[in-house]
C-alpha cells in the first residue's frame, strides 16, 4: 500500500528554520498535488502549502514569504522549507498526497519555543 512518512521535526527557537520531508513509498506512481498541512492543540488542521504536478504553488497567507514546498518527482519526495519560525506555528505537520487518492502521513511535530 501507499504510505506517506514525514521527517524534520523539532525543536527550534523563534526565527530559526527547519526543512521538512515526505516521502511516499509503496506503489504509487502518476502523484498529483502534495501538501502540508498543519494541526495545532485546539486548532483545525490548516493548509500550509501544496504543489501539483505542474509545479504550481499555494500557500497559506500567513506563510507567504517564509516557506517555500518543493517536490522532487524522482524520489517521490516533498519538502517544506520553513523559515523565520513563530511560536504560534508549533504544531504537528502532515503532508499527503494525490496518487491519485488523497493520502496522509502521520505527521512530524515542530516545536518553536525559546
Amino acid at each position: 500500500q501507499v504510505q506517506l512518512v514525514e521527517s524534520g521535526g523539532g525543536l527550534v527557537q523563534p526565527g530559526g528554520s527547519l526543512r521538512l520531508s515526505c516521502a511516499v513509498s509503496g506503489s504509487a506512481f502518476s502523484i498529483n498535488a502534495m501538501g502540508w498541512y498543519r494541526q495545532a492543540p485546539g486548532k483545525q488542521r490548516e493548509l500550509v502549502a501544496r504543489i501539483n504536478s505542474g509545479g504550481n504553488t499555494n500557500y497559506a497567507d500567513s506563510v507567504k514569504g517564509r516557506f517555500t514546498i518543493s517536490r522532487d518527482n524522482a524520489k517521490n519526495t516533498v519538502y517544506l522549507q520553513m523559515n523565520s519560525l513563530k511560536p504560534e506555528e508549533t504544531a504537528v505537520y502532515y503532508c499527503n498526497a494525490s496518487v491519485p487518492l488523497v493520502v496522509w502521513g502521520q505527521g512530524t511535530q515542530v516545536t518553536v519555543s525559546s
